[in-house]
């Protein structure tokens, strides 16, 4: 079945926010599907990676905005030192809102990407079945996502993605050793190290 974006427009649209533990990222949550159910996130670190979506491109004008991470039913906005929240939040709110009544665009293409079928090892199958079920929901509580990135089945090396409010957050480092690492070696000894790859 496709995805069609025109469900969201036709929802009463409610926004509410959560913290996060990043204090620079809020979450923006949506009571409607941004993007396709089984797509994965979309990160812009800057207004230049956001040529996919207009909506991104549109949250970067506003001068305090750092970093914007798009999910199935959120956005989480990373902000410099030029504002607080508590001054800009209800600013973003109603921006947010506008923009998608409008019925604007969150992404240039909202075709369906073609589902790529990798060839993954066992052990990669596994580490991404732990990924999913057990530490993807509680990331994205926090505003963020977690993605595979590689496997070096030597050294016992796992390299994951940190994307949205997880990316420079200052406990995201305490929670990659003491939470997802110590998961992983628990439930695969071959699982040595756990390390994010780009932060």
């Amino acid at each position: 079945m496709s995805y069609n974006t025109d469900q969201l427009y036709k929802t009463q649209l409610h926004i509410y926010t959560e913290a996060v533990p990043n204090p620079n990222s809020l979450k923006f949550v949506f009571n409607a599907m941004l993007m396709n159910p089984d797509a994965q996130g979309k990160d812009y670190p800057c207004a230049e990676t956001a040529e996919d979506s207009p909506l991104a491109q549109e949250i970067f004008k506003f001068e305090f905005v750092e970093r914007v991470f798009i999910a199935k039913n959120f956005i989480t906005i990373s902000k410099n030192n030029l504002a607080d929240w508590h001054e800009i939040q209800e600013i973003m709110r109603h921006f947010l809102t506008n923009y998608i009544e409008e019925g604007s665009k969150v992404f240039a293409n909202t075709a369906e990407e073609e589902a790529i079928i990798a060839n993954d090892s066992p052990a990669v199958r596994q580490i991404k079945e732990i990924l999913e079920e057990y530490i993807r929901p509680a990331v994205e509580g926090d505003g963020g996502a977690i993605n595979f990135h590689s496997f070096d089945t030597e050294a016992g090396v796992l390299k994951v993605q940190l994307q949205g409010s997880c990316s420079g957050c200052p406990s995201s480092s305490i929670t990659l050793k003491a939470g997802i690492e110590n998961l992983f070696k628990r439930m695969m000894p071959q699982v040595k190290e756990v390390v994010a790859e780009g932060v």
